[in-house]
């Protein structure tokens, strides 16, 4: 089986375009659909400061590669922050990998932990937790939104960069949607132009399957250890059903992503909430106290 792009022998098949790839094309591929998301999107300016969020698993450090890429031959720079939930026995790894690969890169590394941020490692916070209702992802998220906007501001960042793809933004809104909480659908635009906190998701137009495959013909070390709490929540289930309905209807993802977009925009624009600052920490939220400063609150109550 040829390359559809050179005389080499293909080596992957996107099955929702038919389109055969060797391993050198398939990666070029990747990072030219990445640069066409963040150029669509206005996401990385010149001589901005690019604050990329890599936790040591296939997404972020695939980011990272095809990011560091890019400000080679682009007019801007990067830094790289890692946040530590403190989960023994499993970000250790990760720490390490990522450290590793920054050093090789060339890339400044800086660490953030819960601990320091909080008080509270993730593991401590779930054992103050009010009910088992509230599921350790629904917590570490909350917590490790607030931790990237932290580290991004300490380190001078202009635009904070996540490894987020397209099942992620597929998973993400059906959680909303079976929550109840439209509200956050809006805030799912990949346009954060006018955003207080600029946060950009470059992958979020590429397959999960397709950064797995990237991750593993360009030998990058990510963390294989998945995390032990990913399946207390509902987003795995999810990702199955999704993967299901793609596996016999190729090109399923990224007809519901258009709808996605759209309904985030519609949503985006209708939204009448004002933002004002949070009593306690002062970031922007919808409310005069933010999600972050109520869980550490209620968390802290509990420890008492």
């Amino acid at each position: 089986m040829q390359c559809d792009r050179c005389d080499n022998q293909a080596v992957y098949t996107r099955k929702y375009s038919g389109q055969k790839l060797c391993s050198d094309c398939f990666s070029y591929s990747i990072l030219r659909k990445t640069a066409k998301t963040i150029s669509k999107y206005n996401m990385i300016k010149h001589n901005e400061l690019v604050a990329v969020a890599v936790s040591g698993g296939k997404d972020s450090l695939a980011l990272l590669k095809v990011i560091h890429e890019m400000a080679s031959t682009h007019n801007f720079k990067i830094k790289v922050i890692t946040i530590d939930e403190g989960i023994p026995g499993y970000r250790n790894e990760a720490l390490e990998i990522v450290e590793k690969f920054c050093d090789k890169l060339n890339v400044e590394h800086k660490v953030y932990s819960y601990k320091d941020l909080f008080e509270l490692t993730l593991d401590e916070a779930l054992e103050l937790r009010e009910s088992e209702k509230t599921s350790s992802c629904s917590i570490c998220g909350t917590l490790r939104r607030r931790a990237i906007d932290y580290a991004a501001k300490d380190i001078g960042a202009d635009v904070i960069a996540t490894g987020h793809n397209l099942d992620d933004t597929l998973q993400t809104f059906v959680i909303n949607m079976l929550s109840g909480d439209t509200n956050k659908i809006g805030w799912m635009d990949p346009d954060t132009a006018n955003n207080s906190i600029r946060k950009i998701k470059p992958f979020c137009e590429i397959y999960e399957s397709e950064i797995v495959f990237y991750a593993f013909t360009n030998d990058l070390p990510f963390q294989s250890e998945p995390c032990p709490h990913m399946n207390e929540g509902i987003r795995t289930e999810i990702r199955e059903f999704l993967n299901t309905l793609e596996n016999q209807h190729s090109g399923i993802k990224n007809n519901l992503y258009q709808s996605v977009i759209k309904v985030s925009q519609i949503v985006k624009n209708s939204n009448s909430k004002i933002k004002i600052n949070c009593e306690k920490c002062g970031n922007e939220c919808t409310g005069n106290v933010c999600s972050v400063c109520n869980m550490v609150l209620k968390l802290k109550e509990n420890q008492t």
